[in-house]
């Protein structure tokens, strides 16, 4: 006997696996399923008063079977993600483009090197921007599991992007050392580094407050690139400072310094969207759901627990142990139980598909045992 429950809480369809029932509901959401008027009050027995008052509520507060009946967290995430890239999209455009004025009146390399990563880093919001658009798409039969793996490609968009402003800050920089040129218009030079500081600084802030509380890794990535960005635009400063007291080189060294923070940065997103790509999720929310599993009435131990992140929304997999000899309803009440502790504790969880096992008994054979030829 087994039984297993699966709740989509994003847009996508919800999905279920039962051996003898169909759960009549789905599509919990986290900020709208209304947690304390609207408990889950299962008898793990299967007694008649518990299963009425169940039913009962569900016809005071229903679950939703119409996404327009409810607000779809998902969508709202991608729509918030949306308007912090346009929006930090303008104001590092404004600011590049600033810098253009200032690199063609006073031909700093340094303060060019700056201003192509600035906008580099604008036009990342492009690739992203099509991800979170894509990720809004209701799942397909070809696409069960959606789009949500759009973010990750333009992830790899953004790595290639840094990549190629690196090798031009560094082409430059290195052209200027083998044919140094005076630097004019001192005063503006160091006026657009400040600018570009402050540009970057706000949108660094923006993007990653947004993206951290959306779940959005990617957004946040590209929050901390446009931080680095500011830093790096301090740096013309001294490129500015060396050219007020004649060192001429001071301009194509500090470029060549740009370039080295651009793969320092080009090294963390890299790192960031190899793990993604890899299913990596941070072990705190491992720890976190296995607590939380442990605490549900019914589940003897937490087997195999597998989570991912498909855009910026999460979803678990987990196989717990139960009494065997509970019904196949009763062993299900315990699973949506484990689901529902598991939307409590780890945030930005958005589907969970939980199955139960019956805990061994002695002599008795393992139930799996016709699956291990599978294994190798």
């Amino acid at each position: 006997m087994s039984a297993s429950h699966t709740h989509d809480h994003g847009p996508e369809h919800a999905t279920h696996s039962h051996d003898e029932q169909d759960h009549g509901h789905h599509g919990h959401g986290h900020e709208d399923h209304a947690h304390e008027g609207h408990a889950h009050d299962h008898d793990h027995g299967g007694g008649r008063l518990a299963r009425l008052r169940h039913e009962l509520t569900h016809l005071v507060k229903p679950h939703s079977h119409e996404s327009s009946d409810k607000i779809d967290n998902a969508l709202e995430s991608s729509t918030r993600g949306m308007r912090a890239l346009w929006i930090s999209l303008v104001v590092l455009g404004v600011t590049a483009i600033f810098q253009v004025v200032i690199v063609v009146i006073s031909g700093s390399v340094a303060l060019l090197g700056d201003t192509i990563h600035n906008f580099a880093d604008a036009l990342t919001a492009v690739p992203l921007g099509i991800a979170f658009l894509l990720g809004r798409r209701a799942v397909t039969r070809r696409f069960t599991y959606g789009y949500g793996r759009a973010e990750d490609l333009a992830g790899i968009v953004i790595v290639l992007t840094i990549t190629a402003s690196a090798a031009l800050a560094a082409w430059t920089a290195i052209d200027r050392l083998v044919n140094p040129q005076d630097m004019t218009h001192i005063p503006a030079v160091a006026a657009a580094a400040v600018v570009g500081f402050v540009g970057n600084e706000w949108v660094a802030r923006y993007r990653i407050r947004i993206g951290r509380e959306i779940g959005s890794a990617a957004l946040v990535a590209d929050g901390l690139h446009a931080r680095t960005d500011g830093f790096t635009s301090l740096a013309v400063l001294l490129s500015a400072g060396g050219a007020a007291i004649g060192w001429q080189l001071a301009d194509p060294i500090v470029g060549l310094l740009i370039t080295v923070a651009i793969l320092m940065v080009l090294r963390d997103a890299a790192r960031e969207v190899f793990r993604r790509v890899m299913d990596a999720v941070d072990p705190e929310l491992v720890d976190a759901a296995e607590s939380a599993l442990t605490e549900v009435p019914g589940v003897v131990e937490v087997g195999e627990l597998r989570m991912r992140w498909i855009g910026h929304r999460l979803r678990a997999e987990v196989a717990v142990v139960v009494d065997g000899r509970l019904s196949v309803r009763a062993a299900h009440d315990v699973t949506v139980a484990a689901e529902h502790a598991l939307l409590h504790a780890v945030p930005k969880l958005t589907a969970a598909l939980v199955h139960a096992d019956p805990a061994p008994a002695p002599g008795a054979p393992d139930p799996h045992a016709e699956l291990a030829h599978h294994a190798g």
